[in-house]
């Protein structure tokens, strides 16, 4: 069953709770020692040095068949699992996805957009991101989102396919990404995702 059906007659959206290659809309696949595929996909854009609207940022957007830590929203109250075959299949649909932050930090607002999404990979279980913040476009973001270690990601869906919606934890066979969104850790469904800014000089 379309799980996108169902959503659509809600209006609403599956939402959770991401090291990068850099080419122009290029992909890669790599095997990793132990024999664990790793994709990614990156955008590249022009480097302007001191450019004041655009702080790097890098995070773990969800993780891959694991059931996440608590519903999220959209999901009837059923935990959920993203297949790695899903992730990746959608990595090219996270590329040039904004990512957005909600006052008090502790969900989704799609029309508050601080970001963009310039790179993704799956690495082991973890889906990573990477891109720029609007820094000057949105000053307050800087200090809150630099709090070592409670910043977590979540991403949003369309499109998206539950295996089996009568099961007690959902597995999602395959999704669209349409944004991600910046807030606190333990507001979101997977509690082992991150966020962090990227200063020149840093990996």
């Amino acid at each position: 069953m379309e799980y996108a059906k169902e959503l659509q007659r809600r209006d609403s959206g599956l939402r959770t709770g991401s090291r990068l290659g850099r080419g122009t809309a290029c992909g890669r696949g790599l095997r990793e020692p132990g024999g664990i595929q790793m994709r990614a996909m990156a955008v590249e854009f022009p480097e302007v040095h001191g450019h004041p609207n655009r702080l790097p940022f890098e995070g773990c957007l969800t993780l891959v068949d694991v059931a996440s830590d608590k519903a999220p929203s959209g999901a009837r109250g059923h935990r959920v699992v993203l297949t790695r075959s899903a992730a990746e299949a959608a990595l090219p649909s996270l590329l040039g996805m904004a990512v957005d932050f909600k006052a008090g930090w502790d969900g989704h607002d799609a029309r508050q957009k601080c970001g963009i999404i310039t790179g993704a990979e799956v690495d082991g279980r973890k889906v990573m991101v990477a891109g720029f913040l609007f820094a000057r476009d949105y000053p307050e973001m800087e200090a809150r989102v630099q709090t070592d270690g409670l910043m977590g990601m979540s991403y949003e869906l369309a499109d998206a396919h539950v295996a089996d919606m009568r099961a007690p934890v959902w597995t999602l066979t395959r999704a669209t990404f349409t944004g991600a969104a910046i807030l606190l850790k333990d507001k979101a469904a997977y509690r082992g995702t991150s966020f962090r800014v990227r200063r020149a000089g840093t990996a």
